[in-house]
């Protein structure tokens, strides 16, 4: 049988072991087992050699986010997390050290296989090369929800005013809200458009490396450095470069980087060579920067550098207003990428979607709404395919106070079951009510109380 793919899977559970490398191999895949941390970390030089890699959460030495957070060299390739805990605040965490996605046990098998099957496909067994944190482009930013709502409008107004000049532009906000595209919304709308875009994720950097990215070496200056690399600032020479969490970079490497925006040259590693640069910058945190600065962590002359101007990103929970056209958004991409044809979503669907919290933002509703297009059964987005974190989520304006007010429990499951029967019946009432054990009458007050719009 031809191998589709490579899997490295790191689990300390047997018997699950067994029944997966088992599931996986009858469907082609090639799949390394391995049941600790350690050694995981064995396998650290041959990591490229593998195409996907699925971790368990909980492992006899450590987790999984502790582990990608000290190795983040192991994100070049999709990571999947398997956990047996459903804990929302948990799968935010993993999303944004990078992991692509997660799911629970237990496992449905043909679930998973859907999952790496996506993801290999997205990832496009691409060539890995030392620019693999780097992504560079000359083109114009894909088109975006701006959105309706008044934290929107003022968003857009920053961009319009600090655009056209060449002033460092500090973006501020939560994971997951849109930092990056920002800032290529302000290159293409600045004078240096038709120059290169050039985005780095300092927080994938390893200490060791950072320099390197940024400023580039020469061959032989270090161990491993087998050829001359140019870095971050000489290929955005003429463009824009966006260094995102910047608050991550070493003590070390921002001397130098202040050197760089003062004397506008750079000194690759190894080399006694000053190379000129022009280059605008700018740079996203999802950390408080002065926080940082008066614990010694983040130097001060470089804080005033990089913030001439400040965007602050508003959280998806201060946009309530602007949900449905993500939602929608997002409908159509997944609907491409997937090659599905989901054009509407259920009622209840939708009012969960917007009364949700959004922990992780936009990229929290962009992967969730992904996930249920690929769960989708037909060309709706019913109860079936939303997740659990959803589905129980109380806001915190409901009128009950907790969890464990047994009335809003009962409440909550007594419309998420009606809603289920009618979706069962094709939403025929009376069939309905006879799956419910109640009658008709009684089904039509209860749709009227839940205000469902059926």
């Amino acid at each position: 049988m031809e191998v589709v793919g490579r899997i490295l899977f790191i689990e300390d559970d047997t018997t699950f072991s067994m029944i997966m490398v088992s599931y996986l191999s009858r469907k082609g895949y090639d799949v390394q087992h391995v049941s600790s941390l350690k050694d995981f970390s064995t396998l650290k030089p041959s990591i490229s050699a593998f195409d996907l890699i699925l971790l368990d959460y909980r492992l006899p030495d450590g987790t999984a986010d502790n582990f990608l957070r000290t190795n983040p060299e192991f994100m070049m390739v999709p990571v999947i997390v398997i956990t047996s805990f459903n804990d929302v605040r948990t799968a935010v965490q993993l999303m944004k050290l990078g992991v692509k996605d997660y799911v629970t046990k237990p496992i449905n098998q043909e679930e998973l296989l859907m999952l790496i099957d996506f993801h290999l496909k997205e990832k496009g067994r691409q060539l890995k090369t030392e620019q693999k944190n780097i992504s560079v482009s000359d083109g114009k930013s894909v088109d975006f929800v701006r959105g309706v709502g008044e934290k929107a409008n003022q968003l857009y107004k920053n961009v319009d005013i600090v655009a056209p000049t060449d002033m460092s532009v500090l973006i501020t906000g939560e994971s997951g809200t849109g930092k990056e595209h920002i800032a290529r919304l302000i290159h293409d709308l600045s004078s240096r458009s038709k120059g290169p875009f050039v985005a780095i994720d300092c927080g994938a950097l390893s200490k060791e490396l950072a320099a390197s990215e940024l400023f580039g070496h020469v061959k032989g200056s270090f161990t491993g450095a087998a050829q001359d690399k140019k870095g971050c600032f000489e290929v955005a020479d003429g463009g824009t470069l966006f260094l995102d969490e910047i608050g991550n970079l070493s003590y070390e490497v921002q001397i130098k980087l202040l050197r760089a925006l003062q004397e506008k040259t750079i000194q690759p590693i190894g080399s006694s060579k000053n190379i000129k640069v022009n280059v605008r910058l700018i740079t996203a945190t999802n950390e408080n920067l002065t926080s940082s600065v008066s614990e010694g962590d983040f130097r001060e002359d470089i804080y005033h550098r990089i913030n001439e101007f400040q965007i602050k990103m508003p959280s998806l929970r201060e946009r309530k207003e602007d949900i449905p056209a993500f939602v929608e958004a997002f409908l159509q991409s997944a609907n491409k990428e997937l090659n599905k044809s989901v054009t509407k979503v259920h009622p209840f669907v939708t009012e969960k979607i917007s009364s949700y919290s959004w922990p992780g933002n936009l990229r929290e509703l962009k992967n969730t709404v992904k996930k249920m297009v690929l769960m989708a059964s037909s060309d709706t987005l019913t109860i079936e395919v939303l997740p659990e974190e959803l589905l129980s989520f109380r806001p915190d304006s409901a009128v009950f106070d907790s969890e464990t007010d047994l009335k809003a429990i009962q409440r909550d499951n007594e419309r998420a079951k009606i809603i289920e029967a009618l979706e069962k019946s094709n939403f025929n009432k009376s069939k309905a009510a006879k799956m419910l054990n109640i009658d008709r009458k009684t089904l039509y007050l209860k749709i009227e109380k839940y205000k469902l719009d059926i």
